[in-house]
């Protein structure tokens, strides 16, 4: 009897999870289509590669499409079951709500399984391919479309311009084709025809302009010829072809190993292997920043002198206020006595302010001067750092958010059938009407909240664990509540019962 039910719980929910996961998936595709219809119209792009691309796009959309479908179909099933009473009857029958979940529960944890499997394995390839592909298909330049009256340079190595083109014989009038291929040599050959035709060859490898009554003017370009005059000849034709080789147009793929360090493309060990090596990485900067700010930024290292060396010192005129400075340190260091000859006020100083009191006004202006642009370059030295210690923390915790994702959507599948599975039982409402607008009202909800969470974390705001789990730890709460009360037969969304419970308050009030 049990195992006859199970089979038909299974039996009734695997066909609504299939067509609502095609249907949620055929509309996330047609969102995609339509975010990057201007950079695959007009680029002659053959069908094989629009259908892998989209092939590629699907596979990527499967975490959002396979959650959807699991609340929207535990919900119809559910619903349907409560909406014909067979779930009365169940329960009527000594059968409990968690038993008549069972089998639902064990499909949802395999079905959970599969989808960190999928995460893990699957999504990395199929995100660095179609990154590879897009990157592919933005740098394949769009067919040529010459347009009136303006200056095309589509082609490589040439400038196409048509003055009009007739709308029904697509024959072209006022043409000028300058052919710059020659490097840095300008407009030195120019065709100029009345009219003419445009085509490509079968194969698709050159481009073809057939021309009528026109000149051809060519400037003879010799290196040897150091002077800016050359001379050129002019070419009268009645019919003319001109023969464009179209390598620029051809679609070429780019060597997709250049795409695999991202960490969209990585597995969970390869994350884990990454984002320890940049951690150590940034440690190993760190620590060499904060020596280098310590040793020649702050306290710039002194220059070692004997005590002999400051009498030699004091009558060097020409050093500099730097050297100045770091062997007075080394004498105060030292505790030795200023040269004889020197004011009384110099012996033994004890702070380096009262050696710039003691100076002279010029050197109160070298010493200033120096310290201050000593300061900026420390300042810019510091800035240049900290944003560079930022970059790399935010490429980080990158990595710690993809690691994360990996477990998100197995987690949200299971919530979103403990969410769907009791409202469905307590709503008692099937079909394709108030369960779907349940089931996007909370995907959107869930959806608002995943992307705050991952902004939150990209920003810092939030850890990563924190960020990536926000919209879990949000729904799990929702689901454990209306498990329970679809297990205890609540009526909570029965609209009678609060109105009869509002009529017994207004009838004793007014007792």
């Amino acid at each position: 009897m049990i195992k006859r039910l199970h089979l038909y719980i299974l039996r009734s929910y695997m066909g609504p999870l299939v067509m609502t996961f095609l249907i949620a998936l055929f509309v996330l595709l047609m969102q995609f289509l339509w975010k990057y219809i201007d950079e695959l119209v007009g680029k002659g792009l053959e069908w094989s590669v629009i259908g892998e691309l989209m092939g590629y796009a699907a596979t990527n959309l499967v975490p959002m499409a396979l959650p959807l479908s699991i609340l929207l179909s535990s919900l119809m099933l559910f619903g349907n079951l409560g909406e014909h009473y067979e779930l009365t009857a169940m329960k009527a029958s000594g059968i409990s709500l968690q038993r008549i979940m069972q089998p639902l529960v064990v499909l949802g944890v395999v079905v959970s399984i599969m989808a960190f499997l999928f995460s893990n394995y699957v999504l990395p390839i199929t995100n660095f391919k179609m990154g590879a592909l897009l990157h592919d298909i933005r740098q394949q330049r769009p067919e040529l479309n010459i347009k009136e009256g303006i200056f095309n340079d589509d082609i490589e190595g040439y400038t196409v311009r048509v003055g009009h083109k007739h709308p029904t014989t697509k024959m072209l009038y006022d043409v000028q084709i300058y052919d710059h291929r020659p490097p840095n040599y300008g407009n030195y050959n120019v065709t100029l025809a009345d009219s003419g035709q445009i085509f490509v060859t079968s194969d698709k490898r050159f481009l073809i302009f057939k021309l009528f009554n026109g000149k051809r003017y060519n400037e003879i370009r010799d290196k040897r010829n150091k002077e800016e005059k050359f001379p050129h000849r002019v070419d009268n034709f009645e019919s003319q072809q001109v023969i464009i080789e179209m390598a620029g147009f051809k679609f070429n793929r780019t060597d997709e190993s250049l795409f695999r360090q991202t960490y969209q493309m990585m597995s969970i060990d390869q994350l884990v292997f990454t984002e320890d090596s940049l951690e150590r990485m940034l440690d190993k900067e760190f620590l060499l920043f904060a020596n280098t700010l310590s040793t020649l930024n702050m306290f710039k290292n002194a220059r070692r002198l004997d005590v002999k060396d400051t009498t030699a010192y004091a009558n060097d005129t020409t050093a500099s206020p730097a050297t100045w400075i770091e062997r007075t340190r080394y004498a105060i260091t030292r505790k030795t006595y200023m040269p004889e000859g020197q004011p009384e006020a110099l012996k033994m100083v004890n702070n380096y302010d009262s050696l710039f009191n003691i100076s002279s006004v010029d050197g109160q202006l070298r010493i200033t001067e120096w310290g201050s642009n000593f300061a900026k370059a420390t300042q810019n030295y510091i800035s240049d750092m900290n944003n560079k210690f930022e970059r790399d923390d935010k490429t980080i915790r990158k990595y710690k958010i993809a690691w994360h994702q990996k477990f998100t959507l197995s987690i949200a599948c299971l919530i979103f059938f403990f969410i769907g599975a009791p409202l469905g039982a307590i709503i008692r409402k099937g079909g394709f009407g108030l369960p779907v607008v349940i089931s996007v009202l909370l995907f959107i909800f869930y959806y608002i909240i995943s992307l705050t969470g991952l902004k939150f974390a990209r920003e810092a705001m939030l850890s990563a664990f924190e960020g990536m789990w926000l919209s879990s730890l949000v729904l799990l709460p929702l689901g454990i509540f209306l498990t329970y009360k679809a297990t205890t037969d609540s009526a909570l969304f029965n609209v009678d019962s609060y109105l009869e419970k509002i009529k017994t308050l207004v009838k004793a009030k007014n007792k």
